[in-house]
């Protein structure tokens, strides 16, 4: 079986607090899995200063989300967002016709294994720095402690 693959990126008021964004994130994937779409990737930008303000906003949250649908999907969801009023803004694109279903989302299940692997890395990396940094620090505490007793 074929769908198009697509991409859409919104953008959330910036005022709404972090359990309030990640459910209107939600309600998008939800609206494309409802109607016969499969989400491939979510990648959440976070909040960003905008180019001009929008509803006297200065900042907004962006999110990028990768998924296969029908084209009558891309009616529904926009409908859908354009009367959510937490989405300020968004920009469906299509980037492929006629995709293979089931090899698009085992790729994609791979994308996500090694972006979450790469995570896990960064973060031990990152862990690890500060580790060696406190440790530098205890050590050079030390030696401060040392010269004052000797002198």
């Amino acid at each position: 079986m074929f769908q198009n693959e697509y991409e859409i990126v919104f953008i959330i008021r910036p005022d709404l607090d972090d359990a309030a964004t990640l459910e209107v994130i939600e309600k998008v994937e939800v609206i494309i899995t409802e109607n016969g779409g499969h989400p491939l990737t979510r990648d959440d930008w976070g909040k960003r200063k905008l180019a001009y303000p929008i509803k006297n906003h200065l900042k907004g949250h962006y999110v990028l989300v990768n998924f296969l649908a029908p084209a009558e999907l891309i009616i529904e969801l926009e409908r859908r967002i354009r009367i959510t009023d937490a989405i300020v803004r968004f920009l469906t694109v299509k980037r492929f016709d006629f995709v293979e279903i089931a090899p698009r989302l085992e790729q994609a299940a791979e994308q996500r294994r090694l972006r979450e692997e790469e995570a896990r890395a960064r973060a031990a990396a990152e862990a690890a720095s500060a580790e060696r940094r406190e440790k530098a620090k205890a050590e050079q505490a030390k030696r401060d402690n040392d010269e004052q007793v000797s002198a």
